[in-house]
């Protein structure tokens, strides 16, 4: 079974001041490159990065596929479903969703979720810290279709009801950085 990790990094950062927040450094390195290396350590199968608003200044720092979402000012819908046809194509059995801007994510958290994966009895596995549900995110296929279904600006949040849960206290932090003082904040 194949587990392909998505990463959501398709949107403008209209609150970053400017500047292409998925490029901003990061403890020397372009943010969007910390979710991408926190999959990996996690074990998924394969890596894709949904770009868009900026998706020809993003790609040259990748070293895994990406895909553009062309429609990607619809709002995150857009990038989930652009993410999980992408993932499908490469024949995921499930994905684990990540946001482009949480440096802090951990593979340890990833790895965690991939260990409760039990197809048969959920439809998706969600991380929480203190208590409250975040990224990352693992959704199996069968959830694929309603997500294609999705508009607007909104998630898979409602979708995932039936989600299991896995506490990832202690595993990194699920924190985003939607602006560069909540960047800089998150690398001290």
């Amino acid at each position: 079974m194949s587990v392909v990790g998505v990463v959501l990094a398709a949107g403008p950062g209209s609150r970053f001041g400017g500047a292409i927040k998925q490029l901003a450094p990061f403890r020397g390195r372009p943010l969007v490159t910390w979710p991408v290396a926190a999959l990996r350590d996690g074990g998924v199968d394969d890596v894709v990065v949904v770009l868009g608003a900026h998706a020809a200044e993003v790609a040259p720092v990748l070293d895994v596929p990406h895909v553009v979402a062309e429609d990607w000012a619809d709002g995150v819908s857009a990038s989930l479903r652009r993410g999980i046809a992408a993932a499908a194509r490469r024949g995921a059995d499930a994905v684990v969703v990540v946001l482009g801007d949480q440096p802090l994510l951990s593979g340890a958290a990833v790895a965690k979720l991939l260990d409760a994966r039990d197809p048969d009895t959920a439809i998706a596995v969600r991380a929480t810290y203190d208590g409250v549900p975040g990224h990352p995110a693992l959704i199996e296929s069968t959830m694929f279709t309603a997500i294609a279904e999705l508009r607007g600006d909104t998630g898979a949040r409602e979708l995932l009801r039936g989600a299991a849960f896995v506490i990832c206290d202690g595993l990194g932090s699920p924190a985003d950085a939607d602006t560069p003082d909540m960047l800089a904040l998150l690398a001290t």
